[in-house]
């Protein structure tokens, strides 16, 4: 079993992943949840945490509950959800 993820780096994955299950742009998503794009970057890379209005707005652009949005991540955390910390990009 590998090291236990930072949650900030759970919630990141949590929102790339759930960002690309769905097919959706960065560009999208910041224009759904009205936040900037550099810091939903900065997010899905474990560099930044969220303020509760701001996990709100994401998962509502993600089209799942705040409460979702947590769950996943802590399932990344916990080791429980099968994901690739460096999924491919979309090709243009």
């Amino acid at each position: 079993m590998g090291r236990r993820m930072e949650p900030q780096e759970a919630m990141g994955l949590a929102l790339r992943t759930l960002r690309l299950e769905r097919g959706l742009s960065q560009a999208e998503v910041t224009d759904r949840a009205d936040v900037a794009r550099s810091w939903l970057s900065q997010m899905e890379s474990g560099r930044s945490n969220p303020a509760w209005g701001s996990l709100i707005r994401l998962a509502g652009a993600l089209d799942v509950s705040p409460v979702e949005l947590v769950e996943r991540a802590e399932q990344i955390r916990g080791g429980d959800w099968d994901v690739d910390p460096q999924p491919r990009r979309r090709s243009a």
